[in-house]
């Protein structure tokens, strides 16, 4: 049996427990969404949400918040305090701009990135779907 000094011991334990909390948090790449069924809104960005109210882009919405938006912002939305709380978010254009602002530009604090940017990762479709959702469910 080999002896460890206790440092090492206990360096390598502790390697060791955080190993499933890293690998745990999965694939942080952006997904897919799939958009089908919806029309296609070109390259240029819409200054307010096209879909709007409109049931497919919110389920299509719904998947696509849940592959890229859940681990930070909160299943549901309802933040566990890494990111905003987004079921507060405001509606209408004001929600919009912050949306749109968030998604082309993501959002660096202190020089740490903390939101990445979506915009040419993502289509505008799948984002567009994903406010709508974020709309069907607001709460003041």
């Amino acid at each position: 049996m080999v002896k460890l000094p206790v440092r090492v011991g206990g360096l390598l334990l502790g390697l060791a427990m955080s190993c499933g909390t890293v690998l745990g948090h999965g694939d942080v790449q952006p997904q897919p969404v799939d958009t089908t069924g919806l029309d296609s809104l070109g390259t240029e960005w819409k200054d307010k949400n096209p879909y709007l109210g409109n049931a497919r882009a919110i389920e299509i919405g719904t998947s696509g918040y849940a592959q890229n938006c859940a681990r930070c912002h909160g299943l549901q939305m309802i933040s566990g305090g890494l990111a905003p709380d987004l079921r507060y978010l405001p509606t209408g254009k004001e929600g919009d701009e912050i949306f749109i602002e968030r998604m082309r530009h993501g959002a660096v604090i202190n020089g740490v990135t903390k939101m990445p940017v979506f915009d040419g990762i993502i289509s505008q479709e799948a984002l567009w779907s994903i406010r709508s959702y974020l709309e069907s469910k607001h709460e003041e």
